[in-house]
This record gives structure tokens, sequence and C-alpha cells, in this order.
């Protein structure tokens, strides 16, 4: 008995002794933590934001960024299903605790303990969740949830448990953009809250706890457990009654997507837009209101997008069919949802059988039949629905592949036909130099179940098409002011968010040429008609090894005029030009065009264009020899207000050209606005007679293509690097100058030159931006000449001197006279003979 009593007193005395020490546990946590928690009563005076917008220079909308609260809503407003719905998935004791729920807290210690310090689902209530998205990080760690049950503890305090609900479904991330359930119901329903039945309201509550992997968009099989699930515990906790739950668990899937429209597709800039506020704003830049309007315009922006996305299409295509996207694709909801993994449901699915024996029934009355094909489709539609589309290309999935056509199932039950002429493209991909044999019927191209991309023709008709695996940019800019008019950096944004226009640095090719030769010309050592030796080229290049540079064509011309040179894009000559100028004269000059010095290679490559320059880089070079010679600079954003446009607090100040101003004016106004002109960095002289030699370029050279453009005043100059990993083609006319760049990610070989690649690109974006617009030459400046020179020596030609051709020359920098020949009939008369100069005779 005696034992008995000291067992009870000591049991006794430890559960003391643990409750004592929990209680001071807490107490010296609240006192270590307390000093450094944010005012829970900031919460009373929350103000919901406004998101961050982007806008063309128009006024036309681009992107939006934030936690879009256009529609917050109050207590009051919650439908009552969706309250108990919230409830039963993340916190069933709600309002009955006091922020904490130690069963919770219980089995989160079990779990801290199994990771070794790592919190997993952490027991959060509600009231924790609100701590943590209002006022706490997202890291997952010991001290983060103390800090969330102390916060939870104080708002319980404050707060009644109505407020802090509001809070909390207006705060809550639920995928896809859309934070709070009022931004859910819109995005996933496209109807307000009190409109959604019992079954939406479950899937909505269903996404807390993971917005990716219970997404109905994205995972329609595993959000109906989820929901499934939902409904179950609201009827074993008595929130609905058997007849609603029967009739919710078997509803079908009914969420679409339902986004924002944008106005102008321009994602690559609204992202740069984005990057700049947060840098400048931080935090505050998606919730302040602000408003960025962007130099952007809104009609040669979807062109340079279009001309993008078809030339890369176009490239695509000539280069073979790569495959499905995805094959064997189950028709049926129920079939898939027999696939789906399972992993991350193991707690809905342990609740009872019951959850995946409804899952299953909602998943069959989901079903959908498209007249046209047999059985239930609607797994496919739930494929197709999730599945991005990708510029112009639409993903279908194929129905059958019979003959020479293809059937195919596209967004919203549309079936189309593909005839031979969409697919007999498709030879087998190979290598991006060779192709497999043509395909003799359709079923050899895809099969029933496969996942394609469709594309629509001009005529309305769709073909076969695919992703392209090669990518580019497009880059379209004021050359006077140095604004960007257009940006896109890649096939599609969706695709790829990686910006190539402004963060791919690739080698230049023979677009850098024409520096070189502006360099040597400027200096007025060399001319137009200046003779240069298109020979071969042996030297040292730093390494073990000899340098052996070649034109591309593997062809020598001997003695060529550098205007001729840089026409036909002769490399050795464009060597020759910068070995005699000399690396560090041309170096010190290129820097006036933007070029950084410390990314030109210090070495006679750097005439081939082996400097990595991005392709804005390139275009504002080229802005430079558009403007006669203003170093202007790139900018993208004309001014940021904050709540309306009529507040700005941010405004553009760029300096621009002024051809017809005088060399020491310093101020100009335009438009009503006074701006600082830009330093010359070029005599406009030399700048004037490269440009004149850049038409040679489209007349007679790399680029004779452009000519279908029917345009005197375009100028421009393709470029293709080693092995034909980069094409490139950059152009203007006085008043738009734009560079297209083509090239794989992984820089391999596109196995294509800039001509070939780029230049249709840059063709179909110039067209259509100066449809119905006037040429414009410029004006020739004071002190350029028009001479006749012996197309052979380049030497100047007198009066007397038959043939030659003519030339454009700096006044001031006129090559010799040629001297004069005579016949050898005179020569023996004369007595001259062998000397056959004109002055030894007379």
């Amino acid at each position: 008995m005696k034992l008995l009593r000291t067992l009870v007193a000591s049991v006794l005395w430890l559960l003391i002794s643990l409750s004592t020490a929990g209680v001071l546990g807490v107490v010296g946590a609240a006192l270590y933590f307390a000093p450094g928690l944010p005012d829970v009563r900031q919460l009373q005076d929350f103000e919901l934001q406004t998101p961050l917008r982007i806008f063309t220079r128009d006024g036309k909308l681009i992107g939006e960024f934030g936690e879009e609260r256009r529609t917050p809503v109050e207590y009051d407003e919650i439908p009552e299903p969706l309250i108990g719905a919230l409830l039963a998935a993340e916190d069933a004791t709600y309002f009955d605790h006091r922020g904490v729920d130690p069963k919770g807290l219980a089995r989160a210690a079990v779990e801290l303990v199994a990771s070794g310090g790592d919190i997993q689902s952490g027991g959060s209530t509600i009231t924790m969740q609100v701590a943590r998205n209002y006022l706490l990080t997202l890291d997952r760690t010991f001290t983060r949830k103390i800090r969330e049950i102390l916060l939870a503890l104080q708002m319980e305090q404050i707060l009644s448990k109505e407020e802090i609900l509001e809070l909390y479904v207006n705060k809550i991330y639920l995928g896809n953009r859309a934070y709070g359930i009022a931004a859910a119901a819109e995005v996933y329903y496209d109807r307000p809250l009190a409109e959604l039945t019992l079954a939406e309201t479950a899937m909505i509550a269903g996404l807390p706890k993971a917005p990716s992997a219970f997404n109905p968009l994205a995972n329609a099989e595993r959000a109906l457990i989820r929901r499934n699930w939902i409904l179950f515990r609201m009827r074993e906790l008595n929130i609905i009654d058997q007849p609603a739950y029967d009739e919710a668990v078997q509803a079908p899937v009914t969420a679409r997507r339902h986004l924002t429209q944008l106005e102008v597709e321009a994602d690559y800039v609204a992202e740069m837009a984005r990057q700049i506020a947060v840098e400048r704003y931080g935090d505050r830049a998606y919730t302040g209101g602000y408003r960025i309007h962007t130099t952007l315009d809104s009609e040669l922006q979807p062109l340079a997008g279009q001309a993008l996305a078809g030339g890369l299409i176009t490239y695509d295509t000539r280069h073979g069919w790569r495959g499905p996207e995805q094959t064997d694709i189950p028709r049926s909801l129920a079939e898939a949802q027999e696939r789906t993994d399972r992993e991350g449901l193991e707690e809905e699915l342990a609740e009872s059988p019951e959850i995946m024996q409804t899952a299953r029934r909602a998943a069959e009355r989901s079903q959908t039949e498209i007249e046209g094909i047999e059985g239930d489709v609607s797994n496919w539609l739930q494929v197709l629905e999730r599945t991005p589309a990708y510029g112009p290309l639409k993903p279908a999935i194929v129905v059958e592949s019979e003959g020479r056509e293809m059937r195919v199932l596209a967004r919203g039950g549309e079936l189309h036909t593909l005839d031979w002429a969409g697919l007999e493209w498709a030879r087998p991909y190979r290598s991006a130099k060779s192709r497999g044999a043509a395909p003799g019927a359709a079923g050899e191209i895809a099969s029933r179940g496969d996942l394609v991309r469709i594309l629509q023709r001009d005529d309305g008709s769709w073909r076969l098409s695919q992703r392209p695996d090669v990518e580019g940019s497009l880059v379209a800019m004021d050359p006077d002011t140095g604004a960007i008019l257009a940006l896109q950096g890649g096939f599609d944004f969706d695709a790829s968010k990686f910006n190539r226009a402004t963060q791919a640095r690739r080698q230049s090719g023979s677009i850098f040429k024409p520096f070189v030769y502006l360099a040597a010309i400027n200096s007025g050592e060399m001319n137009p008609a200046s003779v240069v030796n298109d020979a071969p080229v042996v030297m040292q290049d730093g390494s073990d090894e000899l340098w052996r540079p070649s034109n591309s064509s593997g062809d020598f011309l001997g003695p060529t005029r550098i205007r001729l040179g840089l026409a036909r894009s002769r490399n050795l000559i464009t060597i020759r030009v910068l070995q005699s100028l000399g690396l560090d004269r041309t170096i010190d000059f290129l820097e006036g065009f933007g070029f950084d010095p410390d990314q030109l290679p210090r070495g006679l490559s750097l005439a081939l264009g082996s400097a990595s320059l991005t392709p804005l880089e390139m275009t504002n070079a080229y802005a430079v020899l558009a403007n006669g010679g203003f170093k202007v600079s790139p900018w993208f954003i004309d001014r940021v207000a904050r709540g309306n446009d009529t507040s700005v607090i941010d405004e553009a100040a760029p300096r621009v050209a002024c051809r017809d101003c005088p060399e020491d004016q310093t101020m100009v106004e335009i438009d009503g606005e006074t701006y600082e002109v830009a330093p010359r960095v070029a005599d406009p002289a030399a700048v004037y007679i490269l440009r004149d030699m850049l038409r040679d370029v489209v007349e007679r050279g790399t680029a004779r293509k452009a000519l279908e453009l029917n345009r005197g005043d375009i100028v421009g100059k393709t470029g293709t690097t080693n092995d034909q990993r980069d094409a490139w083609f950059a152009g203007f006319n006085s008043d738009l100058v734009s560079t297209a760049w083509v090239g794989k990610d992984d820089n391999s070989s596109t196995a294509e030159y800039g001509s070939q690649a780029a230049l249709p690109i840059w063709m179909e974006f110039m067209g259509q931006a100066l449809e119905g617009q006037p040429e414009r030459w410029p004006e020739r400046p004071e002190g350029v000449v028009t001479e006749r020179v012996d197309p052979d020596t380049g030497r100047l030609l007198r009066d007397g001197q038959g043939g030659g051709i003519e030339e454009l020359f700096m006044a001031d920098h006129l090559p010799d006279f040629q001297p004069r020949r005579v016949e050898r009939e005179i020569e023996r008369e004369s007595g001259s003979q062998g000397t056959g100069a004109y002055e030894a005779i007379f």
C-alpha cells in the first residue's frame, strides 16, 4: 500500500513538474520573442491592396502583378457553405479554440522530432495562418512557429473570430494568381461567391493546402479526391446533411480558366517593368497601386510578337517533326483517375473508402461526349483546358489518323481535320542538318490520344505544327530617343520566361562589322574606296594554336574595296581593316555606341563579331547609326503614377538626338517637352557614308531578299556566327531600327545563316511597321562629296580619265589621284616604253 501511495505521489509530482515546465517554457518563449513581434493591431487598419499595372505608352494594359483585390469580401458576404467547407478543410474547431489547437500542435511536435527540426504540416489553425500570411515570413522553422503561436494568441485577444476569418479569406493564395476567395470564384468559375454550388465551394476550400497539387485546372482527378474529402468532413461535422452531400460528391468538375484579359501581349516588357518596380519600391510595388506607362507602341508590339513567332515556326517546319508532346492520354476522367498518382492524398484517402468511391462516381458523372467522337472525352477536354497555347500554336488531341488525314480535338470541343497539305512536312527530325524520309500516311506522324499542336492558316484551315526548338528575339527602337517601341524576348513567355532580348549574350557575328568600318572611315584613314587584300591570314591567337580565319564562302577575292567587302561580308577584309586601325583606337571609338569595353575581346576576332552582346545592345548601337551619330541609350519606362495617372511620381528624362541642332546646342524641345541633346560620337559625314555602304548590303549583298519590301530607305546587315549558332539581322530607316536574332538556348547549331533565319523575321516586322509611311533618307551632311574612282585601285580619276565609278567621300579625306595611263602605241611613239604613265610622256 505504501508503495502504491509512493508511486501515485511520484506520478503527481512528475505531472506537476512537467506542467510547470511547460508553463515556464511558454512564458519564457513569450518573454524572449515578444519584443520582436509585429504589432497585431495593424491588422485592424489593414487596407486591401491595389496591384501593379503596366501599360503601353497609349494606355493599353500589358501586365498586372500583385494581390488582386478588386472585390474584397466582408464576413457577412461569405456564404455559409464556404465557411463550413474552409473550417472542415483547415480548422474544424476554429470557433472553439483561442488561437491554437493543442492536438494540432502535438502532431506538429511529433513531426518536428521525426524530421530533425523541419516543420511539415505544422498544425496551424486559421488564426495562425493569418498571423503567418500577414505578419511573418513563410519559412518552415521552429522559431517562426513559436512566433506564429504567440501572434495567434494576441490576435484572438484583439480581433473577433469573424474579423480573423475575413482577413483569412481575403489573403489566401488559391492558384492561378487568385488571392482570396472572391478572386478564386472569378478565376475558376467566372461567378460571384453567392452563386457557387456546394461542390464548387468545396473545390475552392481544398486549394489552400496545395494550390498547384489540388488545382482543378491542372490536376482535376486529384482535386476531385480532395473536394470529396472536404464534403465528407462537412457531413461528419453536421455542416451539411446527407442529401446535400450525395448531390455534391457526384457533381462533375466545372472549373474553367477565366483570367484578366490583357489588351496587348507584351509579357517580357511587363516583367522588365515589374523588376524595376520592385527595385525602386520594394514589396510595396505589388500593393501600392503603382501604374507604369512604358514606351511600347501598342501597334508595333503585336507585330513584333507575330513576326518572331511566325519566323520561328517557319524555321522549325523546315527542320522536321519531333513527335507528339504526350502520348496515350486517357479519354475519360474516370480512366485518368485510375492512373493518377495518389502521393500527398494519404490523409484524405485514409479517412474512409467512401472518399475514393465518391470521387470515382463524380469522375464518371463528369463524362462529356462530343458529336463525331465515340465515348466519353472528359479527360481529353480537361487536358486541353490546362495545356497552355504557345503563341499561335493551339493544343489538340488526335482523335484518329487515317490515310492522309488527321482529325483532332481542340479546346472547347472543336473538331478539326488536318489535310495532307498540313501534314506532309512532318519528316522525322534527325538533327538540325538532317531529316528522315517523308511520311506516307497520317498514322506515321501521330496516333489516337496523342497531344499535338495545330496552327491556323490564312484561309482559316488548320495544319499540324509543334513548339519550335529554336528561340529568338526582336527589338525595335526609336533611333532619335532610344525608346523601346517593341520587344519580344522569346517565342512565348509562358513557355520560357528567359528574356533573350536583354539577358542572352550571344556572339554578334557580322552585324558587328559595320562599326569596325565606321571606325576606320571616321578616323579619315580609310574610305569606301580603300582597297584591302582579301587573302589568307595566319596569326597567333593567344594559345599554342595558329588562328586561320576564312571567309564563309571559302574563297578569296584579292585586292577589294571595303565597300564591296562590307556588302559581301568578307571576314578577311574586316580583319585587315581592324588591324590597320588598331584595337585600342577601335575599342575606344566603339564605347560611344553603348558597347561595354570590358565585354569586347582584345583580339582581331573582334572584327568578326566575337563579342558576346545582347540583341538590345545591338539594336541600340544601330540606333546611333540611324540617327546620324548621337549616343542615345535604350529606355522603356516613360512615367510612373500612383493611384491614378495624374499623380506622376517618376518620369523619364532621356537624352535625344537632334540632327538639325548646331553642335553647341545642349537642349531641345520636342512635343512641348524639353530634353538634353545626346552627345555626338561619330562624324555625321562618316555615318552617312556607312549608311550608304549598308544600302549595298541590301541591293547587292547578303540581304538582297530585303528588296522585296520595295523601300529604298532601309539598310542593314546580316550576321552568322561559328557553326551557324546564331543568326542575326539588324537594320533601320530614319524612323525605326530593329534587330532580329535566332538561336538555340543550348548554343547548338541552327544550321542556317542570318539571311535565312533572321532576315525574314525582320522583313515581316519592318514591312508592316513601315507600311504607308513615306521613305526617308537623311539629307547629305556638309562635307560629303561624290567623286569618281578607279574600281580596282580606289584612287580618284581626273576629268579626262574615262570609266570609273562614283563614290562618296568625306571632303577633307580624299584618296590620291590615279596616275593617268596611255596606249602602248603612244608609248612606243614617245620613246617612253614601260612607264605607262601619262606624266612621263607629256
